[in-house]
């Protein structure tokens, strides 16, 4: 139990003091439901725990046994954690809501171990639509089965009344059948636009993969789903992050889909969880336009972010680096926007008090955006702007610092290093790797570093992104004592990062990502306490109950 000067010295706050000892005399006063008996990691510091917590509407009025109890009347609900282990709501920071929550329904190839199993997952995919339907979804990985690049003549014979786009699991890259690319418009002839890449082979002729910019000509030819399909996937995406323990997430989506779908859902009451969201950066103008009628929202859904992808992926061989690939010399990646538009676009947006976030893999690709977003804040002056950078893979030593120095927030996923660590050093070689990935350099540079998962390229799972974070073992197992280990963090900074960082990378800090007195009462609570057990048993970890605005929501 925390008493009175326990809670001053872990630093909780005076707030929470006085509220543990003061004389309640009105029902006015009292909770609303008193959650006893936990082991609270408040968030406040890597130590600071408590044993209680109490609500009233949407907020947490109460923390530690003490203060509970003396707002507890007749009317509150109390609900007894038999010691279950308790954190702040995890916030996501980089998702593609709508994108991941339809895929939830369509095919599955992430797990194919080889290409007749690729190609048989498809045709049974394609038998169960009907004729003339796009086959949709994917999630490929051909690194599963040595590297080889799918073909679209490996499915034209099973699919030949259903054009296929089956997009790898980078989302960076699609494979179309013959029918398909015909429906497109995708010949031996055409273009690919700035940013895009279309493959062909020795002929000349398609194989069916179009990377970056080139996949927006496919997503044309596809539509638009309805907005009932879009919220009904919307609400399965929803109910998946609260059994996760996830309580807000960022969608960093270069199109409106998953901001028009949630402000529906909100405006019925289906919400469930908060949305911060990050519209295309291009057309900051009309989100300027957006705030000046309608504001920036509520704590639910609320916006005034801007999303921008600089470079691709490594999977695609598209992240620029300043030196080519290994195992395609021919190439240093791709530019998906020009450096001119980029650097016009984010001082514009900032300028208008727009906060702004760069998609960045390949370690040009960050030098780049770092610069520009130096020379933007030194133009437009200062202000707490919260520039981001998303992915912050592949960087040259001297990057590493830059985040500190500059305070722009490192977005990253911890799941993609134990992904790509399967297969990276094909691409980039062991060199390039030392600064790969570099949670742990970035976290104890002092930057602010949030972590999430890019749902659907990983899975929505803080706890397996805690374990990658953490233990840093490769998906196939071959680095038992941690791919670059030098950069795990410990669970304390992993944890930091899923919350109380995310909370500041949207500007919610001082509502959300702690556990204390007047912020919004957002927590998880779950089946063992993270720091008493192995490390490698973090992704075993099953959510019993999650709290939203002072709602169970899960559980």
């Amino acid at each position: 139990m925390i008493n009175r000067r326990s809670v001053v010295a872990l630093g909780i706050g005076s707030v929470a003091t006085a509220i543990s000892h003061r004389a309640f005399a009105g029902g006015d006063d009292l909770l609303d439901t008193a959650y006893i008996n936990a082991k609270v990691w408040t968030g406040a510091g890597p130590n600071v725990r408590t044993d209680a917590i109490g609500v009233k509407g949407d907020r947490i009025a109460a923390i530690g046994a003490d203060a509970v109890r003396a707002r507890t009347g007749k009317r509150t609900r109390i609900v007894d954690l038999q010691g279950a282990f308790v954190t702040p709501g995890f916030i996501d920071p980089h998702v593609h809501f709508v994108k991941a929550s339809i895929m939830m329904s369509q095919a599955s190839l992430r797990d194919a171990a080889n290409p007749k199993e690729f190609v048989e997952r498809v045709a049974a995919a394609a038998k169960a639509l009907p004729k003339g339907q796009w086959l949709e979804g994917g999630n490929w990985d051909q690194d599963r089965w040595g590297g080889e690049m799918p073909h679209r003549k490996w499915i034209d014979a099973v699919t030949p009344d259903t054009p296929v786009a089956v997009i790898r699991y980078d989302l960076h890259m699609l494979l179309l059948n013959s029918l398909a690319l015909k429906l497109v418009g995708i010949d031996r002839n055409s273009v690919a636009p700035p940013g895009g890449v279309i493959e062909r082979d020795a002929d000349g002729e398609p194989t069916g993969i179009v990377k970056d910019a080139s996949k927006d000509m496919v997503l044309r030819a596809i539509g638009q789903k309805t907005d009932a399909q879009i919220d009904a996937a919307a609400r399965n995406g929803i109910a998946l992050a609260l059994s996760k323990g996830v309580t807000q997430v960022h969608p960093t989506e270069k199109e409106l889909v998953s901001f028009d779908c949630t402000r529906r859902l909100h405006a019925r009451g289906e919400i469930g969880i908060r949305f911060r969201h990050y519209l295309p950066l291009q057309d900051w103008e009309a989100q300027a336009a957006l705030i000046a009628r309608e504001g920036r929202g509520d704590d639910w859904v609320h916006w005034g972010g801007c999303k921008v992808a600089f470079d691709g992926s490594l999977g695609s061989r598209t992240a620029k680096f300043y030196e080519p690939y290994h195992d395609d010399p021919t190439t240093r990646g791709i530019i998906v926007t020009d450096p001119v538009d980029l650097r016009r676009w984010i001082a514009g947006a900032d300028k208008a008090g727009l906060q702004v976030t760069t998609h960045a893999i390949g370690d040009e690709a960050n030098d780049i955006v770092l610069d520009t977003l130096a020379a933007v804040a030194a133009a437009n002056g200062p202000r707490d702007r919260r520039f981001r950078v998303e992915h912050v893979q592949h960087m040259k030593p001297h990057a590493i610092p830059r985040f500190k120095a500059q305070n722009v927030i490192a977005s990253v996923q911890p799941y993609h290093a134990i992904d790509d660590g399967r297969w990276a050093v094909r691409r980039i070689g062991e060199k390039r790797l030392e600064t790969s990935f570099a949670f742990g350099s970035l976290v104890r540079s002092g930057a602010h570093v949030c972590m999430g998962s890019d749902w659907p390229v990983a899975p929505m799972d803080p706890f397996t992104g805690l374990d990658a974070a953490v233990n840093r073992e490769t998906l196939d197992d071959k680095h038992p004592d941690g791919w670059h280990p030098e950069q795990r963090v410990t669970l304390a900074q992993a944890l930091r990062c899923y919350t109380r960082e995310g909370a500041y990378a949207a500007f919610h800090d001082g509502k959300t990502g702690v556990i204390a007195p007047g912020h919004l009462a957002d927590f998880a609570v779950m089946d063992q306490d993270l720091f008493a057990i192995d490390s490698h048993l973090l992704k075993r970890t099953t959510v019993l109950r999650t709290v939203v605005g002072g709602v169970q929501r899960f559980g």
